[in-house]
């Protein structure tokens, strides 16, 4: 990919590998400790990062870890809510192994998401973020929530690029033997899928990260962005097979053909109030995806610039805490 982005520039190519060395080699800051677990099921926990407010589950992507939501106390969308008068409450999935191979991403919601939300003993909101999105859209129709908010989560899978979709779709083909074997589909395997998806942004923000200077403060937050990015636990065999087969390449939740607990996940007959918050120019998970129902929040920012970015907070996380905060049946 690095070959075929720079083949017309060396220069660009010699950049790119200054960013990318200097990347692997900078020392790194150990995180703050973990939030204080406050109810588990199975191998999936709820994080507490306190507050005051009424309880908002925040539900991650199955894939990277839920760490983007806190990704230091200094860019923390998480402790900012704290702050507002919500009480966060983050869902941090666990490390699949071979003994979960056979959950697949209702599995996910049946077996894990829905136990957690039983034991906060309040109706919480949800929000979900990314396929973490997906995941709670299908929790709030079968399991009474106070509100839904989704964040760059897709739905209409057809809404993706055909070339990405025939590209995801067809990874299921390589990797497979491999996943079988494991139980699970590596995050490593998933990765390099997903640098396609932006190749050229892929190898531009390292030739950026090259150039800057010593001491620059942007010089920590790549390395925190990018270690995020970089990792995570894999996903159990069934649910890494629904997403790239059936989710990607069938789009079964975009036709209705997805069930959970036995029905077909409806988005339009969630009963609770709905915020879809999705941005124009999101490369990663195109607002043509979103599920479009409740009232709408259109952004002009990246997909993990909306979380993490400098301009996150005014476009994202001040309109998330006054719709969270706005009274509704408990």
């Amino acid at each position: 990919m690095l070959r075929s982005e720079t083949a017309e520039n060396p220069d660009r190519l010699r950049a790119a590998l200054v960013g990318l060395r200097r990347y692997q080699s900078a020392p790194r800051t150990a995180r703050p400790p973990e939030m204080p677990v406050v109810a588990k099921a199975g191998r999936a926990m709820l994080r507490d990062y306190g507050g005051s407010g009424a309880v908002t589950v925040f539900v991650p992507s199955l894939i990277n870890p839920p760490h983007v939501l806190d990704l230091s106390p200094q860019n923390s969308l998480l402790r900012w809510l704290a702050a507002q008068g919500t009480r966060p409450l983050l869902l941090d999935w666990g490390h699949p192994g071979e003994t979960d191979r056979n959950m697949d991403m209702g599995g996910h919601v049946e077996e894990l998401l829905v136990p957690l939300l039983e034991q906060i003993g309040e109706p919480a909101a949800l929000a979900g973020y990314c396929l973490g999105g997906t995941i709670a859209l299908a929790a709030a129709t079968i399991y009474p929530v106070r509100a839904l908010a989704l964040i760059a989560a897709p739905w209409h899978f057809s809404g993706f690029p055909d070339a990405a979709r025939r590209d995801l779709a067809g990874l299921w083909q390589a990797v497979e033997p491999t996943a079988q074997a494991l139980g699970v589909l590596p995050m490593e395997a998933l990765q390099a899928s997903f640098w396609r998806l932006d190749p050229a942004r892929t190898i531009r923000k390292f030739e950026d990260f090259g150039r800057l200077a010593d001491g620059d403060p942007r010089i920590d937050a790549f390395i925190a962005l990018e270690d995020w990015a970089n990792d995570g636990p894999p996903l159990t065999l069934a649910a890494g097979r629904q997403l790239l087969v059936d989710l990607f390449g069938a789009d079964i939740t975009g036709q209705g053909k997805w069930t959970v607990a036995g029905r077909p996940v409806d988005p339009a007959a969630t009963a609770c109030p709905v915020l879809d918050i999705a941005s124009l120019t999101d490369r990663i998970v195109p607002a043509a995806s979103a599920a479009g129902i409740g009232e709408s929040l259109p952004l002009n920012l990246g997909h993990v610039g909306m979380i993490v970015g400098s301009r996150g907070r005014n476009a994202l996380w001040e309109p998330l805490a006054r719709w969270l905060s706005q009274p509704r049946k408990r």
